[in-house]
């Protein structure tokens, strides 16, 4: 399992979803996960049964470009940054080859198609190795990296990969337009443990005049729009708060946003919050808002959904395979503040409405992208690819 999001230590803040995925297939399969190194964290070690080796790709202490929110937004955060880029896929290319020379790799399952997957290819060519690749692109991977130099860099990936899954409908279009072959494509999003950690309270007493929002504070997470909607949310809810659980590199803006638009004392930033503590936040609030200005999927919308909170979104393909607008939770068109203004007003006013979305977005969860409907499916593409019956998993290669 190759990825450049995992948890660094037991109890990390960082998006466990590949470490979930790992650890429901663990059963199955016998898994290495590849992942950054970061700083405090063991070069080796096993975590929940899996063997974990973390790749060294500068000194400890300048070993910053993931975790914190990501590549992306650690580059936006700090530029320079940018200079780790040439140490961090060297470093990534050669423990990928040095893995395949030194293990019986069979298969190996790329998160996001660059750089992972990029390099695994590169890798595999490198190694002389046999192995499979599994690519999966989450979104960002496509839509924080637009121009010809990383569409190129897509297709190449794309066309060696021997199968590949997108987290939603919308993004297996995206990569039928970059070049990927209909036939090589699965829609599997990242699942919810919706039975165990993601479920509803009875006894929890809902706010009704809080709205969370939960993810990484860039740009297009659309934090901004929110936040600038509020003061027409108070005017007419004036016990109206918003909580916002989550880090990157636009904070001391939206603060100081809110202090020019007079609702710092509205409005609460509550940092990185570990993912076992996130469904007290979703059974607490009156509704959640993931106002994005892009979603590949929209992992944190279907986390609240589990705990029934109400949820508005904005109306992005991705978003609305999950969210039915009026039926599993109210939609609004992207980046409209006067759309999303009045969606809040209609859920702060209405407790039945509430309470009637909630419940039918947990159904749908339950039913489309629980961990276990997820995890089945993606062994039985595993399975596939490594019997030679997945219709992808042994496709002649194209030479480079």
């Amino acid at each position: 399992m190759l990825t450049s999001t995992f948890p660094r230590w037991e109890g990390d803040s960082e998006p466990p979803f590949v470490f979930e995925l790992c650890r429901r297939l663990g059963a199955d399969f016998d898994i290495l996960v590849l992942a950054p190194h970061a700083p405090g964290a063991k070069t080796r070690e096993t975590m929940s049964g899996l063997t974990v080796v973390r790749f060294r790709y500068f000194f400890e202490w300048g070993e910053l470009l993931t975790n914190r929110g990501g590549i992306m937004a650690n580059l936006r955060r700090h530029p320079l940054v940018y200079l780790l880029v040439p140490f961090f896929m060297m470093a990534q290319l050669l423990a990928v080859a040095r893995l395949l020379r030194k293990e019986t790799i069979d298969l190996i399952h790329a998160h996001w198609l660059i750089p992972q997957g990029l390099l695994a290819v590169l890798a595999r060519a490198l190694s002389r190795s046999k192995s499979d690749i599994l690519c999966t692109s989450h979104g960002s991977d496509i839509s924080a990296l637009p121009g010809s130099v990383f569409s190129a860099l897509q297709r190449f990936t794309l066309r060696h990969a021997d199968a590949i899954t997108v987290v939603s409908k919308a993004m297996r279009q995206l990569v039928r337009d970059i070049g990927a072959l209909p036939e090589k494509i699965s829609v599997l999003p990242m699942g919810i443990d919706a039975r165990n950690l993601f479920v509803p309270d009875k006894a929890a007493c809902r706010s009704r005049n809080e709205i969370l929002f939960v993810g990484r504070l860039v740009p297009e997470k659309g934090v901004e729009l929110l936040v600038r909607s509020l003061p027409a949310v108070i005017a007419k809810s004036p016990e109206t708060i918003l909580t916002v659980i989550g880090q990157g590199p636009t904070e001391i803006y939206l603060r100081q946003l809110c202090s020019e638009l007079g609702i710092a004392h509205k409005v609460g930033f509550e940092g990185a919050v570990r993912n076992e503590l996130l469904p007290d936040y979703f059974r607490r609030t009156a509704l959640f808002v993931l106002p994005s200005h892009a979603e590949g999927f929209g992992l944190v919308c279907a986390e609240a959904m589990a705990c029934e909170c109400a949820v508005v979104a904005a109306d992005l393909p991705a978003l609305r395979e999950m969210v039915s607008d009026h039926e599993t939770g109210l939609l609004f068109s992207d980046n409209d503040m006067l759309a999303l203004t009045k969606c809040v007003l209609d859920l702060l006013a209405d407790d039945e409405l509430r309470e009637r979305l909630g419940k039918a977005g947990r159904a749908r969860i339950l039913t489309h992208y629980d961990w276990e409907v997820i995890a089945q499916r993606y062994r039985e593409i595993l399975h596939g690819m490594a019997s030679n019956k997945h219709p992808s998993g042994k496709a002649q290669r194209p030479p480079f």
